[in-house]
């Protein structure tokens, strides 16, 4: 999941990389609930979004795959809203919902005409600490649940191997356990499994409610304190420690599978904004997401200029990295030969393209490119009331704070050349690098992919 990949739109002339700051209002509830309001008054409309601090790097062995399980559970009832009619009042209401589940969080959120968000405030209230888990109900969404691994992974060469390729990059850290759970944990999980891991979890000191939309501030906290302060908090469990292991040297897999295409999977262990030290270090978060976006930034980007255009050795070629996580985490390299070329011709041509970032700093002509691409983007994405509520609900959840979006373009604009050259020789180096290579089997005529792969959010 890149929340904040490059826009792939080449923008010739921008004003200077700046964007207006909208009005964002903070509160929090004696019972630990925090509530960040975003004013966005172009349409009466609101979307409402609530996220709790939990997903799967929060799991261990044998439930992994259990914050997934819950999510879906969520829509199967409380007392006062048996299983099913959260979504139906919500449609009734004119509003669409929905769910999903992240390495670092799980969330639900609602559109709405911006008068009907008490609807979704109470229900949302309701749900947080009066799950009834019937048995019969998660019966049947076990097996919902079973089906959606084998058609979205199981069925998947390219998500499997994604999902081998993480097991591979850490030893021990928390990352290494799929979103949607190992075949066996999700197989063994529950119904009491799951009804410990609500009542651990989801508690509104766990919790953060993120409205973004046509609404007034003081009138959206009335509404929140009626709704959720009667709502008990939790004693909540600290995580434990799972720093990953020092990696000691390259390491390499190979997945073999029905597929039509081979592919390959490059991953360099790299920090992120939460954890690259002290105030004075965190340029290098921002000069890693330059990085990316010299090598990926549309056309004229280096891996598309040269591999794909240039010596046609690839039919695709990707970088990306993502610099809000709770955990270190990967800056990654992905490409598809072309027929005719090997999975080895297109690794030495990823790896020549480190070397370069490494040897020389990157020309004031790409670096200008790179900015240009991040406010258009930023731009765009401000038209949409959803991603605004979803820049802050990740930011609250990893632990970085919302304040911190407004830092983006800024601390983009400060990277230099030799900034992303440091970083390329400090991380991007074969110690931290792991390679997977995908060659292909032949496919089963009955047997054709299903489905797209679903990345690292898994939604209902």
């Amino acid at each position: 999941m890149f929340l904040f990949r490059l826009a792939l739109l080449i923008v010739l002339a921008l004003p200077p990389l700046h964007a207006a700051t909208p009005q964002v209002h903070e509160f929090k509830l004696d019972n630990g609930l925090k509530l960040v309001i975003q004013e966005d008054h172009r349409a009466p409309v609101a979307v409402s979004q609530i996220w709790y601090k939990v997903g799967s790097s929060y799991e261990h062995g044998g439930i992994t795959g259990i914050s997934h399980m819950l999510e879906h559970m969520m829509f199967k009832g409380t007392e006062k809203h048996p299983a099913g009619e959260f979504s139906r009042i919500i449609a009734a209401n004119g509003g669409s919902e929905n769910a999903f589940t992240g390495e670092d969080y799980t969330a639900y959120f609602q559109t709405l005409e911006k008068s009907r968000l008490p609807v979704s405030f109470e229900l949302e209230a309701d749900r947080m600490r009066s799950l009834t888990l019937p048995k019969g109900e998660f019966d049947k969404e076990h097996q919902v649940v079973l089906e959606e691994r084998r058609l979205r992974v199981d069925d998947q060469p390219h998500a499997k191997m994604d999902e081998h390729f993480n097991a591979l990059v850490y030893s021990n850290g928390p990352y290494k356990n799929p979103v949607i759970g190992w075949p066996s944990d999700v197989t063994g999980l529950t119904v009491d499994d799951l009804r410990d891991w609500y009542g651990r979890w989801y508690a509104p000191n766990n919790a953060t409610l993120v409205v973004v939309g046509d609404v007034n501030p003081q009138e959206i906290l009335s509404l929140t304190k009626k709704y959720f302060a009667s709502l008990k908090p939790s004693q909540l469990p600290l995580p434990k420690s799972r720093q990953e292991v020092e990696q000691l040297g390259p390491r390499r897999m190979t997945v073999r599978l029905p597929a039509k295409l081979p592919s390959l999977t490059m991953g360099y262990k790299v920090p992120v904004l939460n954890s690259v030290g002290s105030v004075e270090n965190q340029w290098e978060a921002y000069a890693l997401e330059v990085a990316a976006g010299v090598l990926d930034g549309g056309n004229s980007a280096r891996l598309s200029s040269r591999l794909v255009r240039g010596q046609q050795i690839a039919a695709s070629a990707d970088a990306g990295y993502d610099l809000y996580a709770r955990l270190p985490s990967l800056f990654l390299l992905q490409a598809t030969p072309v027929q005719g070329k090997t999975l080895q011709a297109v690794e030495k041509s990823l790896t020549t393209e480190i070397e370069r970032l490494q040897q020389e700093p990157v020309t004031r002509d790409e670096l200008e490119r790179v900015k240009a691409q991040v406010l258009a983007s930023n731009v765009y994405q401000r038209d949409s009331m959803f991603y605004q509520a979803m820049q802050i609900g990740v930011l609250e959840t990893i632990g970085v704070g919302w304040k911190r979006i407004d830092e983006y373009l800024d601390r983009i604009n400060a990277v230099t050349p030799e900034q992303v050259q440091q970083v390329a020789r400090k991380y991007l180096i074969d110690d931290r690098l792991s390679v997977a290579c995908l060659e292909p089997l032949p496919i089963d005529s009955e047997r054709q992919e299903a489905a797209p792969p679903m990345g690292d959010h898994h939604v209902r």
